[in-house]
């Protein structure tokens, strides 16, 4: 096992990505920001002894509390409070991890959808190939935002109000989902009318392998590179659409905030005086898209065949 581990470290540090991740320090920086959101946002417990969604532990004498360094500010409250009392770090914290979520769940569900159709409709080509492409092309014509508010409001015609809030995660998940996954889809189709042509693919079809086996097993994991990079910086403009969504009040209800609903509430406040109340969740928005852009831009050239 030991030996395994071992060989495993070894071939890491050989690689030409390791050796490209440790010579660019934009990399470096933006996985370091990344990691530092991450166990933040998850460990969030850990991080600040607050918790702004137990009432009990709220005090509406501490509102709007400005930042510690300012003239009126307290110590216990780096950031400041909201409204209702909260500690702004530990709601940025929370809503983070619920952007984070809703991110990488919307990513996910585009990514299966995007290419699975993309890989069949490259490999099995015909009549299956133009339907997939075309109606690709006429959602591409589509603003994502846009096509996530027919998707919520769809959903809310549906279902009742009460269940709406209950299921407002998972409804924004598809919402967001449904309109990044053709960017998946084209990428993956183009990358399959290349690999299905190698000697390889011929090679399974004539000892009489499946079809499936020869998509998902030979072709799929050589046409992830490009797949990973879109999914990359496709992060990034999930957890921007989900934060446009949320401020504009199609997104997750104020009973468990965003960070976009936490900069919708604190737009309110905006011109009152209260200005950390919006400024640190749009920072911290700002840094963590940033952050992942940043890491898929150095992804997208690490993995460009044609650059190696």
């Amino acid at each position: 096992m030991d030996n395994k581990k071992t060989t495993l470290l070894t071939r890491i540090k050989d690689s030409d990505i390791y050796f490209s991740f440790i010579k660019s320090p934009t990399a470096i920086i933006s996985t370091l920001i990344l990691i530092i959101i991450f166990f933040c946002s998850f460990f969030v417990e850990l991080v600040t002894p607050y918790n702004p969604f137990d009432p009990s532990s709220l005090s509406l004498m501490d509102a709007f509390t400005p930042p510690s360094w300012t003239d009126e500010g307290l110590a216990k409250f780096i950031l400041g409070t909201d409204g209702q009392g909260r500690d702004m770090l530990a709601t940025i914290l929370y809503g983070s991890r619920i952007s984070l979520i809703v991110g990488f769940s919307a990513v996910i569900f585009a990514l299966v959808l995007g290419v699975g159709l993309g890989l069949s409709a490259g490999y099995f080509g015909g009549k299956y190939e133009m339907l997939v492409m075309r109606f690709t092309d006429v959602q591409l014509t589509v603003p994502s935002i846009l096509m996530a508010l027919l998707v919520d409001g769809i959903a809310r015609g549906i279902i009742s109000r009460e269940l709406h809030d209950e299921m407002a995660i998972y409804v924004l998940i598809f919402a967001i989902g449904i309109s990044e996954w053709p960017q998946f889809a084209r990428v993956s189709r183009a990358a399959t009318l290349v690999e299905k042509n190698k000697d390889y693919v011929s090679a399974s079809t004539i000892i009489g392998v499946s079809n499936i086996i020869i998509m998902f097993k030979h072709i799929l994991p050589n046409i992830m590179r490009p797949v990973l990079v879109i999914g990359t910086i496709g992060l990034a403009l999930a957890i921007i659409a989900e934060a446009t969504l949320s401020f504009l009040g199609v997104g997750v209800p104020p009973t468990t905030p965003s960070l976009g609903t936490l900069i919708r509430l604190g737009n309110d406040f905006l011109f009152s005086g209260e200005w950390w109340i919006t400024f640190f969740p749009a920072i911290f928005l700002v840094i963590l898209a940033f952050s992942i852009n940043l890491l898929g831009d150095w992804m997208r050239d690490t993995l460009n065949p044609k650059l190696n």
